[in-house]
């Protein structure tokens, strides 16, 4: 018969093995688990410093480009709108009355000006929706209508997509936040992608709207995942700086798990804020009446380039929009833009920290 003390020891090393297989099957599982997620992509190329271009509605010279160049921004997205009314299986492009800079000759002649003074090019072609409907809202009723709607934007995008190779642009973009027509009609998208890639040797990307681009089916089909970064940051009528960077956390969070389940890099095909209180709560929303408020324009901007642009899988970002002319609206230059503003200083900055 065992003594208690033989007892007590015999109980003691029991305990001291089980706790050691314990801990060695939670390590285990732990190293399985991180082993099957897989780490985010780096991307290890220049970051792209780009700005989206407003069309100009009239013949410009190459100097009109010295502004990009001021801010230190390398690349443009020159934008070619195509026109459409809601519920319409019919798609404009190219004709007259159209602006100068979304004729094909006029596009043309933006890429060859920007290649002139040495910046790279994204050629990114929009859908307008008449009266300023949202495009991911578009919708038709029958096959046939979105049938006869694919071929006018197959012809678009094809159009472009032989621009773009003629003139060596860098990257082209095949759409622009076209959210229902991505759910309803992915094999459309799949076949445009492969017409694409017969014409254009260059990388491509589609621009997803933020709150889109995990539904979207396409993206090993793409070079990058391209989101429209309007992410809601804070309700505040002007948040700090600091409560703007903590606004991106959790999207930070998404875009990188995101990143690392396709393993590419993310672009940023668009972003903005506009000069007005609360544009960090809806920064989509473009017609919301709010008091001009430049500095939290800038601080917004600062607020991204402090948390946002050392992703590592960040490719860049294109900031919405600048003007290569002097707009002649009321409102002078468009409240998303930066231009003359304490925005276009902390653009500066963040563009040549880089």
């Amino acid at each position: 018969m065992c003594s208690k003390n033989k007892i007590q020891t015999l109980a003691g090393s029991f305990l001291k093995v089980h706790y050691f297989w314990k801990v060695s099957y939670v390590l285990l599982l732990w190293s399985a688990v991180s082993c099957s997620r897989p780490s985010p992509p780096v991307y290890s190329g220049p970051k792209i410093k780009g700005l989206n271009l407003v069309a100009p509605p009239r013949k410009i010279e190459k100097q009109a480009f010295e502004s990009v160049k001021a801010v230190s921004a390398e690349w443009v997205a020159v934008i070619p709108y195509s026109f459409c009314k809601p519920s319409e299986p019919r798609l404009r492009f190219s004709t007259e009355g159209h602006w100068w800079g979304e004729t094909v000759s006029g596009v043309g002649a933006t890429i060859q000006m920007a290649h002139d003074k040495g910046l790279k090019v994204m050629l990114k072609p929009h859908v307008w929706v008449a009266s300023g409907a949202y495009t991911g809202h578009f919708d038709l009723k029958t096959d046939a209508d979105w049938e006869s709607y694919e071929r006018d934007f197959a012809a678009y995008v094809l159009t472009y997509a032989r621009v773009a190779d003629s003139l060596g642009v860098e990257m082209y973009c095949i759409g622009t936040e076209m959210d229902n027509f991505v759910d309803k009609r992915p094999q459309f998208w799949q076949s445009l992608i492969q017409q694409v890639r017969k014409v254009y040797r260059g990388p491509l990307t589609y621009a997803d709207n933020w709150g889109h681009y995990r539904q979207s089916p396409f993206w090993e089909s793409l070079d990058y995942i391209g989101v429209d970064a309007y992410f809601p940051l804070s309700p505040e009528q002007h948040p700090s700086v600091a409560a703007l960077e903590n606004g991106w956390t959790k999207h930070l969070e998404e875009l990188e798990n995101f990143a690392a389940k396709h393993q590419k890099p993310i672009l940023f095909t668009e972003i903005g804020y506009r000069s007005v209180d609360f544009t960090a709560d809806k920064p989509w929303e473009s017609y919301r009446e709010s008091p001009e408020n430049y500095a939290l324009q800038a601080d917004a901007y600062q607020a991204f380039f402090g948390k946002v642009w050392p992703q590592k899988w960040l490719a860049g970002v294109f900031f919405w929009k600048w003007f290569l002319y002097e707009p002649h609206h009321h409102d002078g230059l468009d409240a998303y833009s930066p231009q003359t503003k304490p925005a276009e200083k902390v653009l500066e900055l963040g563009f040549r920290k880089q």
